[in-house]
């Protein structure tokens, strides 16, 4: 990722309640699209960590109905 654009998932469809990502400046970036003035900030290395993690289920205990 090298884009200054906000990205969305495609799973989000055209719903505007999702988790929008962009690189900038070396890091990535995310924010909620409905609370765009929040926005949070890691690395890519941490950020690929996390993705990892979410896909192999390790924060599944933190949702409330599964």
């Amino acid at each position: 990722m090298s884009s200054p654009a906000w990205q969305k998932s495609s799973y989000s469809g055209s719903s505007n309640a999702c988790l929008e990502v962009r690189a900038a400046d070396g890091v990535v970036e995310l924010r909620e699209s409905d609370e765009g003035e929040v926005i949070v900030r890691t690395t890519p290395t941490k950020f690929a960590n996390f993705l990892q993690g979410a896909k192999a289920g390790e924060f599944d205990h933190l949702i409330a109905n599964p």
